[in-house]
């Protein structure tokens, strides 16, 4: 036995010297035993980003199986203590992560509606959002309280305000009667855009649609409450300073961002400042900070109490419930209550005289954040928040930044120049690090948002929100007005920045839709590169580089076609997009310019926009088609336009010397185009569709074989009973 387990051990020493890496790994180990704790979030959120990812239970249980095996294989491998611990607990993270999160799907989820029907219900509203810069109301309704099992408990529908009732107060607790066109939640309408769907499932959101008149409102809501208090505050605010002024502060001061105009908002996300939109950790921390500076200094002007309370434990405690109540006041939505766990953890640092912030901090943030809302890793907003202020730690980390703009004696006018530089480079780094975020969610990425926030974080954290919070205080007496003014004329600044900056043809930079890997290689390389300490963190540059390569060749695709099959859009060689129905609305644009990178490309100013004006498209009303030229070959495609019944004979010929077929209705088996067809029953299997020519590819929203709980079972529309 002796000589067999000696034979063994000289065998895979022969295939692999573990033994000389073990104690290079152990030393290694050692050295950064400090930091390791602070991939415990990031190894649970692979296994969570595991879970979105493979298609179907099977993998899930076989990615907890292999990463539990993995597990048990460190006790097998000639490993030191502190490596196996640290393998041990990464591969049971990364199995706790998948199976968190699919626990939380199938305790909390909604399943979407199967189908589009008509119905006409009575329930319960659980909450009011208005939107006067679209001229309507979005009401959360529970059909589910009032016996209605066979909606979803919750529903999501758009009233146009001159259809909403009066008599009453339409708040949550209200019991309304209405008719409604009720959809399941939308998934993506092309690959790469919004997958609304997903995010519904968690919300807890079954079906979306419109209200159709008349609304009756069969009992009112009882006229109190946070949401009535909100909705309040922000009509007052509006009333105080109209127009685009009154929506940004109403924003800022509620969350509420119904009040805010295309226009403006599309500026201030071209600008990279829409993270002053949502209530965020800049408005929660400007509060605490805010709060508990100004009880700690009225406390120490007393000796008295200087001396004999604990004045750091008590200003900590009215930041904290300062905190705590603005959460709650602007509706505690996850990234409100991320930021406020993220404040209160500072605070608690502060009141135990540990450091206000660091990475450990961070990482404690960022596990109780997945613990309880494990879905929250794939959208952009935990993304983008935790990466910022990971880049800010890491700066402040550095003995570059350190040395430069730390605070020192010095002329006020150096001190003012110093901070404002630190301003910038932390807003470029936080630029360039959001970029692989911003490019895969959105397609687009600013270029100047160093420089506008460099103007609007200073200007919104010590005139726009101090001024508006006296000016609310100062209206209790009747006496705002002054403040109100200066409010006001800090946010035309504040708008006049953001339409400056997004009007630059530089403002941003667009790819087409590349997958999550890139950034997924280019977030890990990332956060490698800032959680260790040693030499050996320099190997991160290298999935950084590989992600930024993977991007940088991402390929523009040739033809987009939507979910439903009425959209389609050609690639033209000048760059731009002709469309199938030139009247698509913008949100269809919005969707087909981010899949394709060319935001430009779909404006009503592009030449030629539609299908029919492109000199080498043929087009009816009922049909068109249309050469698209490649690299080898010329592609002939085909789409139909209207409902109108095209003779078998002419539909069967068009396809046999078609090489892609698009129809938003089905087609007959015998229409089989040379290489791909799009009609609505595949489609319904696929999703929206980005084709590749060059390549001979294509790539849809569906994979096949998905058996995430917000894919819907594709089905035919029907009437509800009881709708007349």
């Amino acid at each position: 036995m002796a000589s067999s387990l000696l034979q063994t051990d000289v065998a895979v020493h022969r295939i692999f010297p573990i033994r000389l890496l073990v104690p290079k790994l152990e030393a290694w180990a050692e050295a950064e035993r400090e930091r390791i704790g602070l991939w415990a979030p990031v190894t649970l959120g692979l296994g969570i980003m595991a879970w979105f990812a493979l298609a179907s239970p099977p993998f899930w249980l076989g990615w907890i199986a292999l990463c539990c095996g993995a597990a048990v294989a460190t006790h097998l491998v000639p490993v030191g203590e502190r490596m196996r611990a640290m393998i041990l607990g990464a591969c049971l993270l990364m199995a706790a992560g998948c199976a968190l999160v699919w626990m939380k799907a199938l305790l909390i989820g909604q399943p979407p509606l199967q189908r589009t029907i008509y119905a006409a219900f009575t329930a319960e509203v659980i909450g009011v959002e208005p939107q006067p810069a679209l001229g309507r109301t979005r009401l959360m309704l529970s059909p589910s309280a009032l016996g209605h099992d066979a909606l979803p408990e919750r529903v999501r529908l758009n009233v146009a305000d001159k259809d909403m009732p009066s008599g009453g107060v339409m708040g949550a607790g209200a019991i309304v009667t209405v008719r409604a066109r009720l959809m399941p939640p939308p998934p993506p309408s092309v690959p790469g855009a919004y997958d609304f769907a997903r995010h519904a499932y968690f919300d807890g959101i079954g079906a979306t649609g419109r209200a159709l008149p008349p609304i009756t409102l069969v009992r009112a809501a009882a006229p109190s409450g946070m949401a009535e208090m909100r909705a309040s505050l922000s009509r007052h605010i509006r009333e105080k300073l109209p127009g685009g002024e009154g929506g940004i502060a109403a924003a800022l001061a509620t969350g509420d961002t119904g009040a805010i105009g295309l226009e403006d908002n599309t500026a201030m996300r071209r600008s990279g400042l829409s993270h002053l939109l949502s209530i965020s950790g800049l408005h929660v921390s400007a509060l605490i900070a805010g709060v508990f500076f100004l009880v700690y200094r009225l406390l120490a002007l007393s000796p008295t109490l200087a001396l004999r309370l604990p004045l750091m434990l008590i200003a900590a405690g009215a930041g904290a419930a300062a905190g705590i109540g603005y959460t709650l006041f602007t509706g505690a939505q996850v990234p409100t209550v991320r930021s406020c766990i993220a404040a209160l953890l500072v605070l608690g640092g502060l009141a135990l005289g540990r450091e206000a912030i660091s990475m450990r901090l961070v990482a404690v943030g960022a596990l109780v954040v997945l613990v309880f809302w494990p879905e929250e890793l794939v959208g952009p907003s935990f993304q983008m928040s935790f990466v910022a202020v990971i880049v800010i730690v890491a700066l402040a980390e550095t003995r570059w930044f350190r040395e430069r703009f730390h605070a020192r004696e010095e002329a006020v006018l150096y001190r003012l120049l110093r901070n404002l530089g630190a301003v910038f480079v932390t807003g470029l780094a936080i630029e360039l690090a959001l970029m692989p975020i911003a490019l895969t969610h959105f397609h687009q990425a600013g270029l100047l948002g160093a420089f506008a926030n460099l103007i609007a974080i200073p200007l919104t954290t010590f005139v726009i929100m101090p001024a508006e919070a006296a000016a609310l205080l100062l209206d209790l007496v009747g006496v705002g007005a002054p403040l109100w003014w200066v409010a006001g004329k800090a946010l035309s600044l504040l708008l006049a920045v953001a339409h400056g900056v997004s009007s630059s043809p530089f403002a941003v930079w667009g790819l087409p839709h590349f997958g999550s890997a890139p950034m997924v290689l280019i977030l890990l390389g990332g956060l490698w590169l800032v959680l260790w300490r040693t030499q050996a963190r320099y190997v991160g540059f290298a999935p950084v580089i590989v992600g930024a390569i993977m991007m940088a060749l991402a390929p523009v695709p040739d033809l987009l076609v939507t979910g439903d099959g009425r959209h389609m859009a050609v690639r033209q060689p000048n760059g731009s997009y002709a469309l199938l129905r030139g009247r698509a609305g913008d949100y269809v644009r919005d969707a087909l310019a981010k899949s394709a990178g060319e935001s430009s490309a779909f404006d009503d100013s592009a030449s030629p926009f539609s299908l029919a004006d492109i000199p080498n498209a043929r087009c009816s009303r009922d049909m068109c088609s249309v050469l698209v030229k490649g690299r080898e070959r010329d592609w002939l495609v085909a789409a139909t336009r209207t409902n109108v019944r095209i003779p078998w004979g002419a539909l069967t010929t068009l396809c046999a010397r078609t090489d892609i077929m698009v129809s938003d209705r089905r087609l007959p088996a015998a229409c089989t185009p040379r290489w791909l067809k799009l009609d609505r029953a595949r489609l319904r299997e696929t999703g929206g569709v980005a084709v590749y020519l060059d390549s001979r590819r294509w790539e849809s929203v569906f994979r096949e074989g998905d058996k995430h709980p917000w894919i819907p079972v594709p089905l035919s529309a029907t009437v509800a009973p009881g709708f007349p």
